[in-house]
């Protein structure tokens, strides 16, 4: 069996598709697999994938169901290596992104991941600016505070991590529709420590077709992401992760209801004001003890009524 299996989920795109699988059989490292995962891509991709003709790779032609949580399980169940290694289809690696973190890994047994610095990209393939990324550091060791507070990031294709540990967790949350990668480290860095590279090896490609698009959808699932964090920091849970559960679960009950105050403004603004009302009353039971919060919510409420009374006020005195 090989020693990692690359995971690569894709929907179309193969004007990026195409650099990420080249990236891969690129590696110096040559003991690997990859599943690609195709999510029911039009003829064109389909086409560019038959034609690979590298007998480590392999292609699950799935029926289209636009969750990547889902498509990248069906990946990992089909996965044979030993560890596995994850990269969009619009990313690219360095080639020796395996190599270096394979070695990493071996030198550290204990340690069952492993993710390293990356650098960003424009739809050309341009470099651009890495300063958000200098900014949050890779960090070694026992990562879940930091990462939950995001003090440091990890990027989808920076992460090699052992398959059992993936399987165990239960891999991807396939109801987190947005920031599922996140909520998978999270849950990592709660059962290992890592090993952190802090070379770029990696490069995350920014341009306008990015799933994450739909904003009120984003923001529901960070809510709901903070609100499972918080059951995993509840007081009477153990970990060498955790060193203030309390104060942990806190901060992620804290965090939801700070989101859900941007979710009001969004929905608002789309949906008008009853969906600022709906959104503030579903928030209060988990929000009503953050005086922060009500002084937010009452902005919101008032925001959008401060013109009609204006409006009010000026006929009155017109007539």
């Amino acid at each position: 069996m090989p020693s990692v299996s690359i995971i690569l989920p894709t929907f179309n795109r193969v004007q990026f598709l195409a650099a990420a699988v080249e990236s891969v059989l690129a590696q110096t490292h040559t003991d690997w697999e990859m599943i690609i995962a195709d999510d029911g891509s039009g003829e064109e991709t389909r086409a560019y994938l038959r034609q690979i003709s590298d007998p480590r790779v392999r292609i699950l032609w799935l029926t289209h169901c636009g969750n990547p949580a889902r498509v990248r399980n069906a990946a990992i169940e089909a996965a044979g290596g030993d560890h596995l290694a994850f990269l969009d289809s619009d990313d690219l690696w360095a080639p020796t992104k395996l190599q270096r973190q394979c070695a990493a890994m071996r030198a550290r047994p204990g340690i069952r991941w492993s993710y390293c610095a990356c650098r960003r990209i424009d739809a050309q393939g341009r470099p651009l600016s890495d300063e958000p990324m200098r900014a949050r550091p890779p960090v070694d060791g026992w990562i879940f505070e930091p990462l939950l507070k995001l003090e440091t990031a990890v990027a989808m294709p920076t992460v090699i991590a052992d398959r059992e540990l993936v399987r165990a967790i239960g891999g991807f949350d396939e109801q987190q529709l947005f920031g599922e990668f996140h909520d998978l480290c999270l849950r990592l860095a709660l059962q290992s420590e890592v090993v952190a590279l802090g070379e770029p090896l990696c490069a995350v490609r920014s341009h306008a077709e990015h799933y994450s698009g739909d904003r009120i959808a984003a923001l529901e699932s960070w809510m709901r992401l903070y609100e499972k964090m918080a059951r995993l920091t509840s007081p009477g849970l153990t970990s060498p992760a955790l060193t203030s559960n309390g104060a942990l679960q806190a901060y992620c009950t804290r965090m939801r209801s700070e989101t859900s105050l941007q979710l009001a403004r969004v929905r608002g603004d789309r949906e008008g004001y009853l969906a600022i009302c709906s959104t503030l009353r579903g928030a209060l039971a988990f929000s009503w003890r953050y005086p922060q919060w009500w002084l937010g919510a009452l902005k919101r409420l008032a925001r959008p009524a401060v013109p009609a009374v204006l409006a009010a006020a000026l006929l009155r005195l017109r007539g």
